[in-house]
């Protein structure tokens, strides 16, 4: 004998308002991880954009590898070839390491 079940489902609906969607779009902005968020590698590149000064380094904390490149260029700002690479490795890296921050962070 087999029996027949029936399922039925009322479909609930949720009041949707704007301070919600808000929250929704910041949360999925931030990453969930405060107002930095996923605006820190972004901001990281913003600042770092400023030449000679590596400021993408010091927002990360990286003080010490910035005044390191702040030397290294002294005799780089010479060649033509030599500095803009420094300068656009310099961006490269604060992204990168902004981004590696993020994830420590996500991880806890």
């Amino acid at each position: 004998m087999a029996k027949e079940y029936a399922v039925t489902v009322n479909p609930e609906e949720e009041e949707v308002n704007r301070l919600g969607v808000v929250r929704v779009i910041w949360s999925e902005l931030s990453g969930g991880i405060g107002p930095w968020g996923a605006f820190r590698p972004i901001f990281s590149v913003l600042v770092s954009l400023v030449p000679f000064v590596y400021l993408g380094q010091h927002f990360n904390g990286q003080h010490s590898k910035a005044f390191g490149w702040a030397l290294i260029q002294l005799p780089l700002i010479l060649t033509v070839i030599l500095f803009p690479i420094l300068y656009i490795w310099s961006i490269i890296d604060s992204w990168w390491f902004s981004n590696k921050i993020i994830v420590s962070k996500n991880i806890v």
